[in-house]
C-alpha cells in the first residue's frame, strides 16, 4: 500500500499542513509507503514510520524556484511594485513612490546554502555588496561564492538594507530573527524569508512592521496556513505577502509527480529509490 504525505495536486506548503506523526501512523496498520516532495519534510516522523516498517521516499527538488521568487519579493519591496500596479489598474495616482536602488547597496545573507548563495549570485549581477552568516558558515565557503562573511548576525543586520534568510528550520535555529535582531535592522531595510516561518519569532515581526523598526517584509512562509482571513500580515501596508509559491512551479511540480510515481513502482519493485534516512 502506498501514500502520499500530501494530497494529489497540493504543494510542499500545504504538505506542512498533513502531519504525519506517530498518532496517525497507529491508525495506518497497512500503510507501507510514503512519498513526499523533496528530500526533507518535517511533517513526517520518519523514525516513528521506520518503526511501523514504513518506507519513506522524497524526489528531487530544484532550488532555482524559490530563489526566483526570493528576488521578486525584494525586488516587489524595493520598487513599490504592488502599490504602484493597483494604482495603475485602479485609476490612482501616477508614480507615486520613490524606489530603493540596488546596486551598491549591501545584501544580507542568513545561509548560503544551495538556495543562499544563489540568490547571492544574482545579487553580483544587481551590483549589491553581498554578505553572508549562518552558524557553520566558513570563511572559505563566503570566498568561494564571492560573499563577505559577517563578523556575527547583529553585524550583518545592522549592516544590510536588504536581508534574505535561508536555512533549514531546527531547535538551532527556530526563533534565530527576534526582537533583538530586528531593532538591530536599519529602519529602511527589508526582509525577505521564503525559507521557513519559524526562523524569524511572528509577534516581534508584527511589531517590528507596525512599528517602524524595519521599512517592511516579503514574505512566502507562515506559522500558520493559509493565513487567517483577518491576519494582520494580509492587510499591512509595508508587507508583501504570497501564498507559499517558493517551489510551485510547472517544473518542480513535474518533478514531484513524476518521482512519486517512480517511488511507487520502485518499492512494488523491491528497489527502493530515493529513501529518505
Amino acid at each position: 500500500m502506498s501514500c502520499s504525505a500530501s494530497p494529489v495536486g497540493s504543494w510542499r506548503g500545504r504538505r506542512r499542513r498533513t502531519p504525519v506523526d506517530a498518532e496517525l501512523l497507529a491508525r495506518l496498520p497497512r500503510l507501507r509507503l510514503l512519498s513526499t516532495s523533496g528530500m526533507r519534510n518535517a511533517s513526517i516522523d520518519v523514525a516513528a514510520a521506520r518503526g511501523r516498517g514504513v518506507t519513506v521516499c522524497g524526489t528531487a527538488s530544484s532550488p532555482e524556484p524559490p530563489t526566483e521568487l526570493t528576488w521578486a519579493l525584494l525586488l516587489g519591496l524595493a520598487r513599490h511594485i504592488p502599490a504602484e500596479a493597483r494604482a495603475v489598474r485602479e485609476g490612482g495616482p501616477w508614480q507615486s513612490t520613490v524606489g530603493a536602488d540596488l546596486a551598491s547597496r549591501p545584501l544580507g545573507l542568513v545561509g548560503l546554502g544551495k538556495i543562499g548563495s544563489r540568490v547571492a549570485r544574482i545579487g553580483h549581477a544587481f551590483g549589491m555588496d553581498a554578505a553572508a552568516w549562518s552558524p557553520n558558515l566558513t570563511l572559505e565557503r563566503a570566498a568561494e561564492h564571492g560573499v563577505r562573511l559577517a563578523k556575527d548576525k547583529r553585524d550583518l543586520l545592522a549592516g544590510s538594507d536588504f536581508v534574505s534568510l535561508h536555512l533549514v528550520l531546527s531547535d538551532r535555529t527556530r526563533g534565530l530573527i527576534g526582537e533583538p535582531e530586528l531593532r538591530a535592522m536599519r529602519p529602511s531595510a527589508y526582509l525577505v524569508n521564503t525559507s521557513r516561518a519559524g526562523l524569524v519569532d511572528g509577534g516581534a515581526l508584527l511589531r517590528a512592521l507596525r512599528e517602524g523598526w524595519i521599512a517592511g517584509a516579503g514574505l512566502d512562509v507562515y506559522e500558520t496556513e493559509p493565513l487567517p482571513v483577518d491576519g494582520p500580515l494580509r492587510t499591512l501596508p509595508n508587507v508583501l505577502a504570497l501564498p507559499h509559491l517558493g517551489y510551485a512551479t510547472e517544473r518542480n511540480h513535474g518533478r514531484y509527480f513524476g518521482e512519486a510515481v517512480e517511488d511507487i513502482e520502485a518499492f512494488l519493485a523491491g528497489a527502493l529509490v530515493r529513501e529518505l534516512g
